[in-house]
């Protein structure tokens, strides 16, 4: 039997908790499968998994060996990946999680180019606000706008980050346009919905005033609309109804085109940065590398959406 091919059903059943969901993904019988795994115990020599009618579960036995297994495949899937780390060419499957937002507007543009320049390779790209747990749910590649503090995952910056206040022409026609932080008070702010409540504080950088040149201060702000996803609020925006604090990258093409102003650019404060992150692993994958490689040249530095910023 395939060691190989055994232990990676050994994970794969441990997930899903089902030898049909296996099968069904491999193209195989569920018996093909339960074939692997009766073979597995028997060269241990002990249960791994308890079974019965509705699911399959890992054994005390079990639990421990698969941590183990994970690891070591994980570490020797990555070392032939690295063999070809010097190369210019790919090949496999690169599967990448994003933020929807973010990856709908930049990185989903740039896999075509991506995968032109890497014939062999296939990418999937995984659009969601979850954190993904990068070790357990086999991703390569994550793109996180964030402030990150996880020492357990290597992050690469791809691009800066800033955000900005903005308008339609026809709102700020209606209601003049803010000049210092304080006309914030008698403006309509459209405000982000949390699950935690309303994230009424923005952020700016002070200047000429009487706390340190450079400080951050949070200023609370008020209004009629609030929603939790960033395009309802960006629309709204366009649509005359509002203040939105966006990220650049959010509105740096409706600033061009003139559909959207930017206001209180002088307090403009940097946000979270964008970064690539993988796992802590000793060996780097070459479509990793590559990938990052790649879209950092396409962001550009400063990256193209800041290009609207004074």
């Amino acid at each position: 039997m395939d060691r190989f091919k055994a232990l990676q059903t050994f994970l794969d059943v441990a997930k899903s908790e089902s030898l049909s969901a296996v099968a069904r993904e491999e193209g195989v019988t569920p018996a093909m499968v339960g074939r692997r795994i009766d073979q597995l115990e028997a060269d241990l020599g002990v249960k791994l998994f308890k079974r019965s009618t509705r699911k399959i579960t890992l054994t005390p036995e079990g639990v421990s060996f698969h941590e183990d297994v994970r690891n070591i495949l994980n570490e020797l899937r990555a070392a032939e990946e690295s063999l070809s780390v010097g190369a210019r060419s790919a090949t496999g499957r690169l599967i990448l999680t994003a933020p929807t937002a973010f990856g709908r507007k930049h990185i989903a543009p740039h896999l075509p180019a991506f995968v032109a320049a890497h014939p062999n390779l296939s990418v999937t790209l995984a659009l969601s606000e979850r954190i993904i747990d990068l070790k357990n749910e086999r991703v390569d590649l994550a793109i996180r706008i964030a402030d990150l503090k996880n020492a357990d995952l290597i992050a690469v910056r791809l691009a800066r980050n800033h955000r900005v206040v903005v308008a339609s022409p026809a709102y700020l026609k209606r209601h003049g346009k803010p000049s210092t932080l304080a006309d914030l008070a008698r403006h309509n702010c459209l405000i982000t919905a949390t699950e935690g409540g309303l994230a009424d504080s923005w952020t700016f950088r002070e200047e000429g005033s009487g706390k340190a040149a450079g400080a951050n201060t949070a200023i609370k702000v008020a209004g009629h609309l609030q929603c939790n996803d960033g395009e309802v609020l960006t629309r709204w925006a366009l649509e005359g109804h509002g203040l939105a604090w966006r990220s650049a990258w959010e509105v740096s093409e409706e600033i061009e085109k003139g559909r959207l102003v930017e206001v209180l650019g002088k307090f403009a404060a940097p946000g979270n940065d964008i970064y690539a992150v993988y796992s802590d692993r000793k060996f780097l994958p070459a479509k990793v590398k590559l990938f990052i490689d790649f879209i950092k040249q396409a962001f550009g530095d400063p990256p193209y959406w800041e290009a609207t910023r004074p």
